[in-house]
């Protein structure tokens, strides 16, 4: 069972016994899904650790991915500053929208990609880490050791400084995603959080 941050008194469902749920992945930050609950739903919801709702169209409970095998593995909940909305945000296990897409909102126009990319990154390699996937590259970094993976960074780093005196923005680049990838990788191998790396840098905007 889930453990709440909140009392289940203060939830506050609207005259229909519905609380809106916004669906957030916990690592990309991306807003996945908009859903209902109703108490039951809610409750479900708590206990089981996965996302269930109340489809307002077809007039009963739902579990996501009670057909698609796609579902949310919660990780918190939360209600906002009126107790009448909550964010719920998860671990989805395969895409969240009935289309095959990552998210329902899909159609919005291309954007940058979003910075919290150095999150899932940093969250993929400690993954890697766990499991140690035969082919990975990562495993492969940190069966070497340390040692190893240091050396990488002194080479990607030669070859971002050469990139910067050719003034070539495609390599420069590219050739700081990599020295990016194995500073991560370092946090990796020693378990440090990537939220140290935030809290540092966030310091220092004095």
């Amino acid at each position: 069972m889930l453990k709440l941050n909140f009392s289940l008194e203060d939830v506050k469902f609207d005259e229909q016994g519905l609380l809106p749920a916004i669906i957030q992945d916990i690592t990309t930050g991306k807003v996945l899904m908009l859903g209902y609950m109703n108490q039951e739903a809610l409750m479900k919801t708590i206990e089981t650790g996965k996302t269930w709702f109340w489809s307002r169209s077809r007039k009963r409970l739902w579990n996501k991915g009670e057909t698609s095998g796609n579902y949310h593995e919660v990780i918190s909940l939360t209600l906002d500053c009126d107790n009448d909305t909550l964010l719920v945000k998860v671990k989805p296990h395969g895409p969240t929208c009935h289309t095959g897409n990552y998210t329902c909102f899909y159609k919005e126009k291309e954007i940058p990609p979003d910075p919290s990319i150095i999150t899932e990154v940093y969250n993929v390699i400690i993954e890697r880490k766990k499991t140690m996937p035969e082919g990975s590259y990562v495993a492969k970094k940190i069966k070497e050791g340390i040692d190893r993976i240091l050396k990488k960074i002194t080479e990607e780093a030669g070859e971002f400084i050469i990139a910067s005196k050719n003034q070539n923005e495609k390599e420069i680049v590219y050739e700081l995603a990599d020295l990016v990838f194995h500073s991560l990788l370092v946090l990796g191998y020693f378990d440090i959080p990537i939220e140290k790396l935030y809290e540092e840098l966030k310091s220092r905007r004095k």
